[in-house]
């Protein structure tokens, strides 16, 4: 019997750990040149730490079990409780505001389907203590940074805003009940992924009809501006006067930022996880076949929730497998080989011992050094240096016992230089081409 991977998980083969790097590499730069830290917590929760978060329905999404002391567990599907539980532990010796960001390993029980898997990465940003619109426009501006940092500009990604407490003010203005509005939203969430608006009328009219009708509720996301939107938010009171004003010193803050190329005002998101409280957002690919990349917004009733002290949050969250198929999708996806620093070749067989000498001596320079394992001619091993994208090669020959000197040759330009094996021993500099004397200044 041949045993294969698990439905929805995946093995990781070289070209694979390529990209997987590539695309983490990415996400570490930009959170760092936002000033976030990096932090990661345990593979498995408590089932309750999801439950408190996000319902009892949440169980039957999560790979679930009990330990050996009855405990019941879960596999982590996702980072931010597991943040805010942390957050929790220690509000109180923090500086505010609290930065972290996670790139962790996530597994969730659903059906496997194109960039969505059982299995997956997952680039988890989150700001605590801080309340303001300031807050959630830079993490917007994080979010736009690493779409310009992978190749992919405005005419490729949106990211959609939008604000929870506008949306509910607008729907209920419409005929939504208060206490319904929480399904609205649910509803609301899955908009785009009906086969048409008809589909969609029907499921919302069934549930939600006799409070607004679908046609109704679809004309006002669909057909209202930002700035009705907010006019009308304006007109609603002390808290809808609050929110519009929020909205639009973020779109100045955005602007500032430079991530307003980005952005756009979208009605329709509304985030269907009752735990988002201001700010919601997420980024889509233009094309609109593949689901969000990227999603997230503002939390301020989180951290209390799971035992802390108030603390207004905002975070978001970016999987790798719906990005990496927009990548392949729109073909940016980076093409990645091997790549070694130094290629050591052996000219005489006699000479091997002194090659991996000089193997193990580049190696404690910490360059990333091959050779061939069975004796071969030069060309032959130039051939395999050039297949494991060496940038040079360095040919031990005789010249070594009589002059102390190896050849070093370029791969990328075809320069070849004798150069002191002493020196290339103790300063990985060595393999720099000189300066012609003869070139100015």
């Amino acid at each position: 019997m041949k045993i294969q991977a698990p439905p929805g998980m995946r093995d990781f083969y070289p070209e694979e750990m390529r990209f997987q790097n590539w695309l983490f590499d990415a996400w570490r730069r930009v959170s760092r040149a936002f000033a976030f830290e990096e932090i990661d917590g345990p593979i498995f929760e408590h089932l309750d730490l999801y439950k408190k978060k996000s319902g009892e329905g949440i169980v039957s999404e999560l790979f679930s079990f009990q330990d050996r002391g009855g405990r019941e567990l879960a596999i982590r599907p996702e980072m931010t409780p597991t943040v805010a539980r942390m957050l929790a532990a220690r509000a109180s010796s923090l500086p505010r505001p609290v930065k972290w960001f996670t790139i962790a390993r996530m597994c969730r029980a659903e059906k496997p389907q194109r960039g969505r898997l059982r299995e997956f990465f997952q680039w988890n940003c989150e700001t605590f203590g801080e309340a303001g619109p300031l807050a959630d426009a830079e993490q917007i501006a994080m979010l736009a940074a690493l779409l310009r940092e992978i190749g992919l500009g405005p005419d490729d990604v949106n990211i959609r805003i939008s604000h929870r407490a506008l949306a509910a003010s607008l729907l209920q203005a419409e005929g939504v009940r208060p206490e319904r509005t929480a399904l609205a939203f649910q509803k609301l969430d899955r908009l785009e992924k009906w086969d048409s608006d008809a589909d969609f009328a029907r499921d919302w009219n069934a549930q939600l009809g006799a409070d607004a009708r679908a046609e109704r509720v679809l004309a006002l996301l669909r057909e209202t501006s930002e700035e009705a939107c907010l006019a009308r938010c304006e007109s609603a009171g002390e808290e809808g006067a609050r929110v519009a004003a929020d909205l639009r010193r973020l779109r100045e803050h955005l602007d500032a930022l430079g991530a307003a190329d980005y952005c756009r005002f979208d009605l329709r998101i509304v985030r269907g996880l009752a735990y988002y409280t201001g700010t919601v957002f997420e980024a889509h690919g233009r094309s609109g076949e593949l689901r969000a990349v990227a999603g997230g917004g503002r939390y301020d009733e989180l951290v209390e929730l799971l035992g802390g002290p108030p603390t207004p949050a905002i975070g978001f969250a970016m999987g790798d497998c719906v990005i990496a198929e927009l990548l392949r999708e729109l073909d940016r996806a980076p093409r990645l080989a091997e790549s070694l620093d130094v290629y050591v070749i052996d000219a005489d067989e006699a000479l091997f011992p002194d090659a991996l000498r000089l193997v193990a001596d580049l190696r404690r320079q910490r360059l990333a050094v091959g050779f061939s394992y069975k004796r071969a001619a030069v060309s032959k091993q130039f051939k395999l240096a050039a297949a494991r994208g060496a940038r040079f090669a360095v040919v031990v020959g005789q010249e070594l016992r009589a002059a102390g000197q190896a050849q070093v040759k370029d791969l990328t330009t075809g320069e070849q230089r004798s150069v002191r094996v002493a020196d290339l021993r103790t300063d990985a500099r060595a393999f720099a081409p000189r300066p012609d004397p003869k070139a100015g200044p």
